[in-house]
C-alpha cells in the first residue's frame, strides 16, 4: 500500500470500509445501500447527497472487487501523472456525472413505459404520475464506483493511447485506445439492448462522457492550474520506464572502485601533459610556417593522437 498514490489509496480504503459497514449494518436490519445509494430523483427516498455517496457503495463482493482492481490498476498511473488534486476532482466530477446520466436514462425509461399504452402521457403529466408511484420508484437504486472507474480507464487511454496492456481473457496485449473503444461499444450495445438489466450501463457511459469532456476542457485551458501532464502522459510513462531500467542496470553492475592517486603521481601526470602540449605547439607552429605536408610521420601521429584525446 505504500507505493499506491495518496488519493487512490484513500479511495480504496473508503470503498472497502463502506462495503464492510454495509454487511455489518445489514445484519442489524439497516440497509446502507438504500440510504446512501442513488435513488431515482422522483422517488420519495431520493436525496441530493446520494449523487456523491452512491459511488462508495457496492452490491456484492464481485462488484467491489472488479471496481477496486481497475481503480488500483489505472488510478495509480493516472494520479501520478496528474497529481492528487486534479485526480480527485476528476474522480468526483465523473462519478457525479455518471449518476446524473443514470437519472436521465431512468427518466427516459419511465417516459417510454408510461407511453406504451393507448393514451399518451406528457412530461408534465409524468411528474404528477410519479408522485403517486413514488414508493414503487424507490426500487430504482444505483450503487457502485463503476462510472468513475470507467472515466479513469478513459483517462488512461487518452494519456497512453499506444500503451499495450494485457486484459483477461484476451490472449494478446491490446493498445489502450482500442481497449477504451471496445468498452464503449460494449456498454453502448448493452445499454440499448437490455432495458431491464441490473447493470447501470448508462452510468458507465456517463462517467466516460464527463471524463472526455473534462480532459478536453483541461487541454484547451492548461493555464487554469497547470497542465499536470494532460498533454504529456506518454513522456511520463517513458520516463518511468527509463528510470526503472537505470535502477535495474545499476543494481546488476557491481560497483567499481578506483584506487586513489597519490600527490606524486599527480605531479608526474601534470608534467607529462605539459611536455605533450609543448610538442603539439611546436608541431602547430611548423604547420603555420611550412604547411601540413612538411610534418614527419611521427609528428602527424602525435597530432592525431592529441586530437582524439580532446
Amino acid at each position: 500500500m505504500r507505493s499506491i498514490p495518496t488519493i487512490t489509496k484513500n479511495l480504496l480504503i473508503i470503498n472497502l470500509l463502506a462495503f464492510i459497514a454495509f454487511f455489518i449494518f445489514n445484519g442489524k436490519g439497516i440497509d446502507l445501500n438504500n440510504i446512501f445509494g442513488l435513488h431515482f430523483f422522483l422517488a420519495s427516498d431520493f436525496h441530493i447527497y446520494q449523487l456523491f455517496t452512491y459511488m462508495f457503495m457496492h452490491a456484492n463482493f464481485e462488484h467491489i472487487f472488479f471496481n477496486m482492481f481497475a481503480l488500483w490498476m489505472f488510478g495509480c498511473v493516472v494520479e501520478r501523472v496528474w497529481g492528487p488534486k486534479r485526480f480527485l476532482i476528476y474522480y468526483i466530477i465523473c462519478g457525479v456525472g455518471a449518476g446524473l446520466m443514470q437519472e436521465i436514462s431512468q427518466f427516459a425509461h419511465l417516459y417510454v413505459m408510461a407511453n406504451n399504452g393507448s393514451q399518451s402521457v406528457s412530461v408534465t403529466q409524468l411528474f404528477s404520475l410519479s408522485a403517486l408511484e413514488s414508493q414503487t420508484l424507490n426500487a430504482w437504486t444505483t450503487v457502485g464506483a463503476s462510472g468513475a472507474v470507467y472515466a479513469i480507464l478513459l483517462a488512461f487511454g487518452m494519456l497512453f493511447p499506444d500503451q499495450r496492456i494485457f486484459i483477461f481473457p484476451l490472449p494478446i496485449p491490446i493498445k489502450a485506445k482500442w481497449l477504451v473503444m471496445f468498452y464503449v461499444a460494449i456498454e453502448l450495445f448493452s445499454a440499448l439492448g437490455t432495458s431491464n438489466s441490473q447493470v447501470a450501463h448508462f452510468a458507465h457511459l456517463g462517467g466516460m462522457l464527463f471524463g472526455f469532456l473534462l480532459i478536453r476542457y483541461w487541454r484547451k485551458h492548461p493555464g487554469l492550474s497547470g497542465d499536470f501532464g494532460i498533454n504529456n502522459g506518454q513522456a511520463f510513462l517513458d520516463k518511468m520506464r527509463q528510470n526503472w531500467e537505470q535502477r535495474r542496470n545499476k543494481s546488476a553492475t557491481p560497483p567499481q572502485y578506483e584506487e586513489p592517486i597519490s600527490t606524486e603521481d599527480n605531479r608526474e601526470n601534470s608534467a607529462k601533459k605539459e611536455r605533450e602540449q609543448d610538442e603539439i605547439d611546436i608541431i602547430l607552429d611548423k604547420i603555420r610556417k611550412s604547411g601540413y605536408d612538411s610534418l614527419t610521420d611521427e609528428e602527424k601521429k602525435k597530432l592525431f593522437d592529441a586530437s582524439n584525446r580532446k
